[in-house]
């Protein structure tokens, strides 16, 4: 389904390389408005963030209907969001090869929080094989809960296989950096609705560019291989 860029002043190619300037690198609203200034083209702050609220989920959803298959082993982490000087819960998995599953936010973290992200990711990417996590009692608690689930609805050959190896998160705790890196940028967000957004298209030019990578790899080992 296509976004309705309907009713806008400026032209969709102006929108669009504008929130990917925000979401993709670590400038604020400011800076991209100089950088705009610059070329002749006039937009307020403010705009642009009345457009990464709007436009970010949008992208998401829309990407999400495109999103490729995942690796069936996923390695699951959790890290720390400011949102109104308040620090909250940022739940997020990758698969073996560093593709981003799913993220979810929230103010607590818990057992049922935990329960939560693994039945969005699972809802998105399918069953996985294997989960790595790390010491988190509340993530092993949750995995405890879904094996629970899959036993007593009969797929007892579909239960996940739950690590708990340190090194092996290490993938996770890397692909964090995006997101730290831009909470840095903004100093925290200043609403609950801001920082989903953000974090949204934060993750879908990350899922891009990650994308692009295995593309080029691809294409790389392809012809390499006439050689062989």
């Amino acid at each position: 389904m296509a976004i309705n860029f309907s009713g806008r002043h400026y032209p969709l190619d102006i929108i669009m390389m504008a929130l990917r300037y925000y979401l993709a690198y670590k400038l604020s609203y400011r800076e991209i408005e100089e950088i705009f200034a610059e070329r002749h083209i006039h937009f307020d702050h403010s705009t642009l963030n009345r457009w990464v609220i709007k436009y970010s989920p949008l992208l998401e959803a829309n990407f999400r209907k495109r999103k490729r298959n995942v690796a069936d082993s996923w390695r699951m982490d959790e890290t720390y969001i400011k949102i109104k000087s308040k620090w909250v819960y940022y739940y997020r998995a990758v698969d073996k090869h560093g593709a981003i599953i799913d993220f979810y936010l929230s103010e607590t973290c818990n057992e049922q929080d935990a329960l939560t992200f693994f039945d969005k990711a699972i809802k998105s990417s399918g069953l996985p094989r294997k989960i790595v996590i790390d010491k988190s009692g509340a993530n092993a608690a949750a995995l405890d809960t879904l094996n629970i689930h899959l036993w007593l609805g009969g797929y007892m050959l579909r239960m996940v296989e739950v690590l708990a190896v340190k090194y092996l998160n290490n993938i996770v705790d890397q692909s964090h950096r995006k997101v730290k890196g831009k909470m840095h940028q903004c100093l925290g967000w200043k609403s609950w609705v801001g920082a989903e957004s953000t974090l949204a298209g934060v993750e879908v030019c990350a899922m891009i560019k990650h994308r692009l990578k295995l593309i080029v790899m691809l294409l790389i080992l392809s012809k390499i291989s006439k050689y062989y």
